[in-house]
């Protein structure tokens, strides 16, 4: 059982069917038809198949237009020194993201992407905004260092909200949806769910996140030791309770949310790959609907995508977050379904395969 309750994610948790398994094979056998030896786009064709399962035809739909969701909340282990950077930069990127001047923004225009901001626990005030949608459970998390972040009744308000806004978007028309972050710290709770989930040692884990030095390092490895020591013998959802973020139970209740809606999830860096760990204890049958975008230089990241193995299209060497690495991955996906769906056949060609 998921536990999550009679609310948005525990409905889409129950609506959850897997992936086609005649579409797969119909999408796999068309592949084998195309203008090309066996195999030579590689990743493109396996991607391709995914689609047509997630969507259940051939060709699939194209995942276009996207949607990115970038969930926003702060963390009390803030107060402990994990981050050079005030609490308040959350809310400033908050209106810079509303105003079209950060990095997703700009990429989110080029992949012709719709941007929503949703502030689930940021601990300032924001400046009300029409791309801003207030959902917040509670004004950031309490020190993860010192106790349970959340409640178990607020991670599930914060799962809610994540799988709210999937629909959402899908019932305005998204096709394909992006999960983006920021809060201020959070790589901290991040490392200790994949931490919790992966079984792996804190310096495992633990990265440099927004720049700190080795002695913060040590510093932020020792806090996420001792918050994972607390978690032993917990369900999924007490671990997200105890050492999670609301942004991050938000965009696990997104995946949650868009695999109900059957559309592809394409997922960015160590905080998405978190939120990642965190379905796959509480709803495994959504991670077949996720499309892992990169591979941020995070330890975090790596150990969660090999943890649940997901191999990420693009390895730049990205840690920003806001959903970036995933945007850049979204014309790949659409080549998929486009490949699968436009290229020729031998038969179209009268060429005995």
């Amino acid at each position: 059982m998921h536990n999550l309750g009679t609310g948005a994610a525990g409905t889409a948790a129950d609506a959850l069917a897997p992936l086609s398994a005649s579409a797969m094979d119909a999408a796999g056998a068309r592949q084998a038809t195309l203008t090309k030896p066996p195999g030579a786009l590689g990743r493109l064709e396996e991607l391709s198949v995914q689609l047509a399962g997630i969507a259940g035809t051939v060709p699939p739909p194209l995942p276009s237009p996207a949607a990115i969701a970038v969930f926003a909340g702060d963390h009390g282990v803030h107060a402990e020194g994990v981050s050079p950077w005030p609490q308040e930069v959350t809310a400033q990127m908050v209106a810079n993201f509303c105003g079209g001047g950060a990095a997703i923004n700009v990429l989110a225009r080029q992949a012709g992407a719709r941007v929503v901001v949703v502030d689930v626990g940021v601990a300032t005030p924001v400046v009300a905004h029409p791309s801003l949608l207030d959902r917040r459970v509670r004004p950031g998390t309490a020190n993860l260092a010192t106790g349970p972040a959340m409640t178990l009744d607020e991670a599930r308000a914060a799962l809610d909200v994540g799988a709210t806004m999937a629909a959402d978007l899908v019932a305005d028309g998204a096709r394909c949806l992006v999960a983006g972050d920021m809060g201020i710290a959070n790589t901290t709770p991040a490392a200790a769910l994949v931490a919790a989930c992966t079984h792996r040692r804190a310096d495992e884990v633990t990265g440099r996140g927004t720049g700190i030095d080795d002695a913060t390092l040590d510093h932020k490895t020792a806090i996420v030791e001792a918050a994972v020591a607390r978690c032993s013998g917990m369900s999924p959802l007490e671990v997200l309770a105890e050492v999670g973020g609301l942004e991050i139970a938000a965009i696990a209740g997104f995946v949650i949310g868009g695999a109900a809606a059957r559309v592809p999830v394409v997922a960015d860096g160590l905080i998405t790959a978190a939120a990642l760990c965190v379905v796959d204890g509480l709803v495994p049958a959504a991670l077949p609907y996720v499309v892992a975008g990169h591979r941020s230089v995070e330890p975090g990241a790596s150990a969660a995508l090999a943890h649940l193995g997901i191999e990420p299209l693009l390895d730049l060497d990205l840690r920003l977050g806001e959903g970036t690495g995933a945007c850049l991955a979204l014309p790949l996906v659409e080549a998929a379904a486009r490949i699968l769906g436009e290229m020729a056949t031998f038969a179209d060609l009268g060429i005995d395969a």
